[in-house]
C-alpha cells in the first residue's frame, strides 16, 4: 500500500509532476454506486435524501477501502454516490475537492500540512496538527471533519523472535541495542527512506541511534517485510497500516519521541457540499472513530494478502460493525 506522498523537505512530492486539470485525472468517468443498504446505526432517517454525491479516493488499498465506506455511508444515509475512488497520485483527490470536481474523500493530516500546505515542520501532537490543517485548508474551500486515530506513518518492526530475544518495544529500545549490540540491529529499508532527513537519518539523530552502513540494507518495499519477518534484517522500515503487518505478525517498535510525522486519516470534504449537506458530518463522524491501525490493517490484509474486493471489504465491515445494514 502506498500512502507515502508527502514527507519529503520543503514539501515535495513523491508523484513527478504537478496536478494538470481534473479531466486528466480520470474525474470524467465514475460510475454510480448501487450497494442494496439502509441505516444501521448511522444514516437514520436518511437524512442525505436527495444529495448527489461524489467520492473520490487516490489508488493504494487502504484509500479504496476508505473512498468505499465513505460512499457506502453515504448511500445508507440515502444519497445517490458517484464513485470516482482510485485517482492515480496524490493531488488529483484533492484537487477534485477543492474545485467541487468530488464532495469529499479521507485523506492524510500530515501529507495535507507537508505535501499540500507546504510545511516544513510536522506538529508532533496528532490533534494539534489535524487542527492546524483544519484551519489552513479552511481558506482553500475544504473543511476537515473529525479524524480518526488511523496513523498511516512510518515505522520499524521485527519478527516475534527477534522482539522476544531483544526485549525491544520502543525505537529508544532500538537505540540503546544498537549502543551495547551493534551487529544485532540490521536494517531492511527503502532507498528513499534511507536518505531523507525525516527517514532513517533524522530518526538516527532524534534517538541518538548510530548504525554502521554495512548493517544497512537498501531494497523495494514488498521485500523488506518478507526479509523481517524472516529475521534476514533484524528491523524493516513499514508503513504502520499496512496489512503485511497482520499477516507476517510482525511486532512494530513504538515512535516512543514522536520523530515520525502524523498521518491520521480524516474526512475532508467541499465547504460548500457541507454547508448544503451539513448531515455529513454527522454520518461519517461515527465510523471515523472507530478506524485505527489494527482495523486498517486487517482490512488492507483482506485485499492485499486474501485477494478480496476493497468495496466488498468496506461494506462487510460497515454492516459487520453495525453502521449499516444490507437489504
Amino acid at each position: 500500500m502506498r500512502r507515502r506522498t508527502g514527507l519529503l523537505a520543503a514539501g515535495a512530492v513523491l508523484v513527478a509532476g504537478v496536478f494538470p486539470a481534473a479531466t486528466g485525472c480520470g474525474l470524467t468517468s465514475g460510475s454510480p454506486m448501487a450497494d442494496d443498504v439502509r441505516p444501521g446505526s448511522i444514516g437514520r432517517g436518511e437524512p442525505l435524501k436527495g444529495a448527489r454525491l461524489t467520492v473520490t479516493s487516490k489508488s493504494f488499498t487502504e484509500q479504496l477501502i476508505l473512498g468505499a465506506i465513505m460512499g457506502i455511508a453515504f448511500e445508507a444515509a440515502g444519497a445517490q454516490v458517484l464513485d470516482r475512488t482510485g485517482i492515480q497520485g496524490s493531488i488529483g483527490s484533492r484537487e477534485a475537492v477543492r474545485k467541487g470536481d468530488a464532495d469529499a474523500g479521507y485523506e492524510y493530516t500530515g501529507t495535507a500540512w507537508i505535501t499540500y500546505l507546504g510545511r516544513s515542520e510536522p506538529i508532533p501532537d496528532p490533534r494539534e496538527q489535524w487542527d492546524a490543517v483544519r484551519r489552513a485548508d479552511a481558506r482553500n474551500g475544504l473543511t476537515w471533519l473529525e479524524p480518526a486515530s488511523l496513523n498511516n506513518t512510518y515505522a520499524l518492526a521485527t519478527n516475534q523472535a527477534n522482539a522476544r530475544k531483544y526485549g525491544t518495544r520502543t525505537l529508544t529500545d532500538v537505540a540503546a541495542l544498537a549502543k551495547s549490540d551493534p551487529a544485532a540491529v540490521t536494517l531492511c529499508v527503502e532507498g528513499e527512506f534511507a536518505n531523507r532527513a525525516d527517514g532513517l537519518p533524522g530518526m538516527q539523530k532524534a534517538y541518538g541511534m548510530s548504525v554502521p552502513a554495512k548493517y544497512i540494507t537498501q531494497m523495494d518495499t514488498g521485500i523488506i517485510y518478507t526479509q523481517a519477518a524472516k529475521g534476514s534484517c533484524t528491523y524493516g522500515e513499514v508503513f504502520t497500516t499496512d496489512g503485511r503487518i497482520k499477516s507476517m505478525n510482525l511486532a512494530v517498535m513504538e515512535d516512543d519521541k514522536k520523530f515520525f510525522p502524523n498521518y491520521n486519516a480524516a474526512p475532508m470534504v467541499n465547504s460548500r457540499t457541507l454547508e448544503k449537506w451539513p448531515a455529513i458530518a454527522g454520518v461519517l463522524d461515527p465510523i471515523t472513530r472507530k478506524l485505527d491501525n489494527d482495523v486498517a490493517r486487517t482490512l488492507n490484509a483482506k485485499v492485499d494478502v486474501a485477494g478480496e474486493d476493497p468495496h466488498q471489504v468496506a461494506l462487510d465491515w460497515l454492516v459487520a460493525e453495525g453502521f449499516v445494514r444490507e437489504g
